[in-house]
């Protein structure tokens, strides 16, 4: 019945293979759950989460400094609110396409279901990209998006936050032009600056999580991240806050990257190195090949940015134990994965969202290393935005240890949900399965309780 179901999605929708990629991960994870619970077939609980309840998309008119008009296009996926209001963030970036924000706001479904936080599924963004625009620029191009958006989004509607593209700058532009259209304030986006409204911890929530969901695999075997050599991917938030959480637990991270390139440090990306790198990149602006420069003893491996390694990517070929892909969608294929397990890795937690081909996660689950799925383990963003609303809902903050601790509890609840529900449906230690079927239980559950709606 699945495959029928995943067929028809195909048919459907033929020119969305990220969406294709997503649905098929978690629909093959759900045929144990399903022969367990049948009303969820009955009640076509499958067809209804795969297909979004709203799709918005709208053009985005904007002014450049040259006094250009351009045209850019806008999408909101609403895709399941069972549990609480669409919450899911906005990405701003020249690849951004109705397939992979329905493939993004499908894996959010699950993703928020397991922080237990009451939060449904959602995602965003437009083809605009922010890079080498002006602040200007980019203020006139948010305002221009929110001035459609606010029209479907509010603290109990939907909560967007910020992705790939979308920084505090970003962020503090579209809530400005959302309260001035609604007159009001209302924690409608998350990842808001602290002096209006933001949660301490939100920045470093994804990297942070992603560490701690690792330390919970690495417990099962009675281990712990001191020593371990580390592969991180990305050099942006998610991956400058992996490392930092790695190095405070006793970890040695060696490689970072961006769209230009990758670096390898054998020596060890040290707290002292990742300040500079935090500065080069959140400050300056700057490309990580600039790293390699100014450190001795680094090395730099350049491809093009609008073409990066689709043979092999270079930064998944060095000896390590633990991987962190951090940077975007399908950056490890299959060859990547067989290079980890060569390379002695064996233990992979994501940062990114759907970093892993389908061929590369089959080689990590036949392997049986410790394989953390993103929807998993880079769940501690959304969690952080999720506590970021509650602090708006109050009208309170929490100081940076308060929210650190609730993160940090929220992890390794995710991974007991997701180790518990593996060994029940057959496969204990696939946190693929554990994941997927954790979380469609808690969403499918609530759906049936509300009817065919």
């Amino acid at each position: 019945m699945l495959e029928e179901t995943y067929q028809s999605l195909v048919k459907r929708d033929p020119d969305q293979p990220e969406f294709h990629q997503a649905v098929r991960e978690v629909l093959e994870s759900l045929e144990s759950v399903l022969d367990k619970h049948p009303e969820y077939r009955s009640a076509r609980i499958v067809e209804r989460i795969i297909e979004p309840e709203r799709v918005i998309i709208f053009r985005v008119p904007w002014v450049d400094d040259s006094g250009e008009v351009r045209v850019n296009r806008g999408f909101r996926i609403e895709a399941n609110s069972a549990i609480g209001p669409y919450k899911g963030g906005l990405r701003f970036h020249p690849s951004v396409n109705l397939g992979i924000l329905k493939f993004l706001a499908f894996e959010q479904i699950f993703k928020n279901a397991l922080t237990g936080i009451p939060m449904g599924g959602g995602k965003g963004g437009s083809d605009f990209d922010p890079k080498g625009k002006s602040d200007a620029e980019v203020m006139r191009f948010c305002q221009s998006f929110m001035m459609e958006l606010f029209r479907y989004i509010g603290p109990t509607t939907d909560v967007p936050a910020g992705d790939i593209g979308v920084g505090g700058r970003e962020i503090g532009y579209l809530f400005g032009t959302w309260k001035k259209l609604r007159n009001q304030w209302g924690g409608v986006l998350t990842g808001k600056g602290l002096a209006y409204g933001g949660s301490l911890i939100r920045p470093e929530a994804t990297g942070y999580g992603a560490v701690y969901f690792a330390q919970e695999m690495l417990k099962t075997r009675g281990e712990n991240l001191e020593d371990k050599v580390c592969l991180v991917s990305g050099s942006g938030n998610v991956a400058q806050f992996a490392a930092q959480k790695i190095n405070q637990l006793g970890g040695r991270v060696v490689t970072l990257s961006d769209s230009s390139g990758c670096i390898y440090d054998p020596e060890g990306i040290d707290h002292q190195k990742l300040q500079w790198v935090m500065e080069l990149k959140n400050v300056r602006r700057g490309r990580i090949k600039e790293y390699a420069d100014k450190f001795t003893g680094a090395t730099y491996q350049e491809w093009d940015a609008f073409n990066p390694p689709t043979d092999h990517n270079p930064l998944w070929d060095h000896k390590a134990d633990c991987a962190f892909p951090s940077a975007t969608q399908n950056e490890i294929n299959a060859r990547d994965a067989r290079n980890l397990i060569k390379n002695g890795v064996y233990l992979v937690s994501e940062g990114a969202n759907m970093p892993t081909v389908p061929e590369g996660i089959e080689i990590f689950l036949d392997e049986k290393i410790l394989y953390g799925p993103g929807k998993a383990a880079n769940a501690g963003g959304v969690a952080t935005s999720g506590l970021e609303m509650a602090q708006n809902a109050i009208f309170s903050s929490w100081s940076r240890e308060e929210v650190d601790q609730r993160l940090h509890q929220i992890m390794v609840n995710i991974h007991a949900q997701a180790h518990a529900a593996s060994e029940k449906y057959g496969a204990k230690g696939n946190y693929v399965l554990g994941a997927n079927a954790a979380g469609f239980l808690k969403v499918a559950e609530a759906m049936m309780a509300q009817g065919v709606v």
